[in-house]
């Protein structure tokens, strides 16, 4: 069945992979992030595949902005019941550099962003009696040098996800979480700059501590939140599930 389905920070990476993949089981999608001309190329290549997609440019740690564009979807792709929070930032440090400005900017988007997404989506669900939401989550949430402000976020990524299964599963609405580990994308790109290490050397590194000996691909994760977001797992809610090549949790 053909449903509406908005992901966020889908111009690039694992959101990107995640928007193409939902089009492909026959969704139509929205493609919401900061540069709406970012995410129209995007939608554009959905397009051209056969897809039906929209590019929205929007900040979803905004309040008007999130209502905006959720509005803007149901008017010209019908009420979505599927939403996929992915949109995410970084803004690493060691705790004794961390500044209040890096530790709210992580906070804002991640969770104040999937709080807002969900709290404007949910209403459409409820009405419709269906609906599949999928946190991005991480490895992260575990620990991880550097990233107290990341780490945080994904792990409450994971609280919010339980809450919003157990609140919203007497409508038929399910709410499950991803947490990838290490995706070959741009953002592990730029955390390989900042490091100041090469790319493929932080690759191969990566790898080694990886049991199935290879680094992920955005479509490993959207592969995930396929089946999260399919007919078939209306009775899998509250989970979380580790896209890592191995055992994380």
């Amino acid at each position: 069945m053909t449903r509406t389905a908005i992901v966020t920070g889908a111009a690039r990476g694992i959101g990107a992979a995640t928007a193409r993949r939902l089009a492909a089981d026959g969704h139509a999608v929205a493609i919401v992030d900061l540069v709406e001309e970012q995410a129209a190329e995007t939608a554009q290549a959905i397009t051209a595949d056969g897809g039906t997609a929209i590019g929205i440019g929007a900040d979803v740690s905004d309040a008007v902005a999130v209502t905006a564009a959720v509005d803007r979807v149901t008017a010209e792709l019908g009420a979505p019941t599927i939403l996929v929070n992915n949109a995410g930032i970084l803004r690493d440090n060691l705790l004794f550099k961390m500044s209040e400005s890096d530790w709210d900017a992580v906070m804002n988007v991640h969770l104040r962003g999937a709080f807002l997404m969900s709290r404007a989506v949910q209403a459409h669900q409820v009405e419709a009696k269906w609906g599949r939401i999928v946190n991005l989550s991480s490895t992260s949430a575990l620990g991880n040098r550097g990233q107290a402000n990341y780490a945080a976020a994904k792990a409450g990524m994971q609280g919010l996800t339980k809450t919003l299964a157990i609140e919203l599963g007497r409508y038929g609405v399910t709410a499950n979480a991803v947490a990838p580990g290490f995706i070959e994308t741009d953002m592990t790109r730029a955390t390989a700059e900042r490091m100041g290490v090469p790319f493929d050397a932080f690759v191969d590194a990566m790898v080694k501590e990886i049991p199935v000996a290879r680094s992920g691909r955005p479509e490993d994760v959207a592969a995930a939140v396929s089946f999260f977001c399919s007919e078939g797992a209306g009775f899998v809610s509250g989970q979380v599930l580790y896209v890592a090549g191995g055992p994380r949790a």
